[in-house]
Parts: C-alpha cells; structure tokens; sequence
C-alpha cells in the first residue's frame, strides 16, 4: 500500500507496475529454457528500478547508496508446478468469506481463501494457502514464512506470488496446475521503508523448513 500521493505519483506507479509485469512475462518466457539465466536477469531489471525509479520502495536518500538485493544461489530444486487444491476448511454452500490478513501497518487487507498447493522437491510435506485479493481486478498472492524468517529474511515471511502486482510466475489455467519458482521469493516493500503498509503471510502459511533461496536480508 502506498502512502499519500498526487496524480504524478500515481501516474509513476503505473508505469512502475507496468515494468514489473514486463520483467515477469520476459522471465517466464525465458526460464522455460534456462530458468538461472532467466532469474539472474530478473534480479538485474529489479535490481536497476529499484534504483532508478520514482517509485522505488528504497527512501530517495538510500538510493543513490544502493548496489543490488542479496540473494541465495539459484538451486533449481526449488522450482515446481502444483496443482491449486480446494481449501482445507469445512465446505460452504457459498463462496469462502473474505478474511483481513496481518499487516504491517494500521490498515488491513481483505482476502479469500482460495485454495491450497503442496509443495514438492525439497519442501515435499510441506502446503501453503493461496489468496484472491478482493476489490476490482483481484489478484493471487501466496506470501510464506520459514526457519530464515527473522533471522536471515524478514519476520514476517517473503511473498511468492502478487499477480495483482505483476509478480506472476505461470502455469497452466487448463490443468488447474501453478508454476512455483522460490527462488523468486522476495521481500515487501515494508522492510525497506516503514512508510509503506503491506500485507504480510499469515501463521498458517509457515513452513517448517529453511529455504535458503530466493531474497535474503544477510
């Protein structure tokens, strides 16, 4: 969530929005064959806007300061497609009802309970709820916690999937089937800057493993 802002700040939101989604298509189409290759470059574009761009999560006076994100090595293993499973909740004649999800600041954010996915390679055992953002347009958003959340990443967990955002990694629609590549997990704009409001994972979405790919704050 953004703080106070004019028609000019919209304006360069949009575009912000606009590169992000275009670093997200160029990476999908990429990583088919060299999913590494792909990523570093991704890692190099944010890398760049992060720097550069009016709406950079960064404060202003920290940018001109700012090199790259630190990162894990890329390890394949990590990347998997799930299927998108109906929620672990008692069945309701309706649609599920929306829940406010924690945040980092005084504002909540509404969600729907979608669904769930289980993990496989190194996290096989492991499941994680997905989430519809409510209001116009939508989006999926799949934020997690791990053994490195407070330690080496942030407290409260790293997001996966924001496609209302642009964070988008695939799959297939037809299949019922997601594209999950963790070693795009990435942190919320909040620990750059308090100033920004975000929503952050919920307990039930913590994994019982390290997962040592992905952003990381040491």
């Amino acid at each position: 969530m953004q703080p106070e802002m004019g028609p000019e700040d919209y304006h360069q939101l949009a575009d912000w929005r606009r590169r992000v989604a275009a670093i997200y298509a160029r990476w999908r189409e990429e990583s088919t064959l060299d999913p590494e290759g792909a990523t570093l470059s991704l890692r190099s574009a944010k890398a760049d806007l992060f720097h550069d761009h009016p709406q950079s999560p960064l404060p202003p006076e920290g940018r001109s300061r700012f090199d790259a994100l630190l990162h894990w090595s890329y390890d394949i293993a990590y990347r998997m497609r799930v299927r998108l499973e109906e929620p672990e909740e008692p069945p309701a004649p309706a649609a599920p009802a929306p829940i406010e999800l924690p945040s980092s600041g005084s504002e909540q954010f509404s969600y729907r309970r979608i669904g769930r996915v289980r993990l496989s390679g190194p996290l096989a055992g492991e499941s994680l709820s997905v989430f519809w953002m409510e209001g116009y347009a939508g989006g999926l958003f799949l934020p997690f916690r791990d053994k490195t959340s407070g330690s080496e990443t942030y407290g409260a967990g790293r997001y996966l999937l924001d496609t209302i955002k642009g964070a988008d990694h695939g799959g297939d629609a037809a299949g019922g089937e997601l594209l999950l590549d963790f070693n795009l997990a990435y942190h919320p704009s909040c620990v750059y800057d308090p100033r920004w409001n975000c929503p952050l994972s919920p307990p039930e979405n913590t994994l019982r493993e390290a997962v040592r790919v992905g952003e990381r704050l040491t």
